[in-house]
């Protein structure tokens, strides 16, 4: 096991895209989103950003790392630097029925990384959404493939 998480943490340290510092923790241009984007049904409340980074500290964070949303809420996930990202959810630490509910929204990811685990976003700006119209309520932790080892690790809290 120890062999297999220093490795993930060199394969991630040496696709991790992009120098930190300056700037790495800066607002990119533009908001180029890439087609394919899965959605059961389009949100119906307000949408919420997460920043996927590479800080200044050579951190791989989500952020905000912790967010409450509404059912009917959209999330969109926004890869700013530090690249390739991913939105993967742990299958245990998600509500009763939302397994279901995530399989649906990544049925039609063709490039999805396996269950309830999103593409890898590898460019700056690219965006991945997922409305949570119907979802079960609920605290859904979830993770970056590339960077899990390094503690991208967040947390989404889904309410009435």
């Amino acid at each position: 096991m120890r062999k297999w998480v220093a490795a993930m943490a060199v394969w991630a340290l040496a696709c991790g895209g992009g120098e930190p510092g300056a700037g790495a923790e800066s607002e990119p241009a533009g908001n180029r989103s890439e087609t394919g984007t899965p959605a059961v049904t389009a949100g119906t409340g307000t949408v919420h950003e997460v920043r996927m980074l590479l800080t200044d500290d050579n951190k791989y964070v989500y952020r905000p790392a912790s967010l409450t949303v509404k059912v009917g809420d959209t999330v969109r996930w926004l890869n700013v630097s530090g690249f390739p990202h991913n939105v993967a959810f742990y299958s245990d630490k998600i509500p009763d029925g939302a397994r279901e509910f995530l399989d649906a929204v990544y049925q039609n990811d063709t490039a999805k990384l396996g269950p309830l685990s999103g593409r890898l976003m590898t460019q700056p700006n690219d965006t991945y959404e997922i409305s949570f119209v119907g979802a079960p309520t609920g605290t859904y932790e979830y993770f970056c493939t590339p960077h899990e080892a390094l503690g991208m690790i967040a947390a989404l809290t889904v309410t009435q």
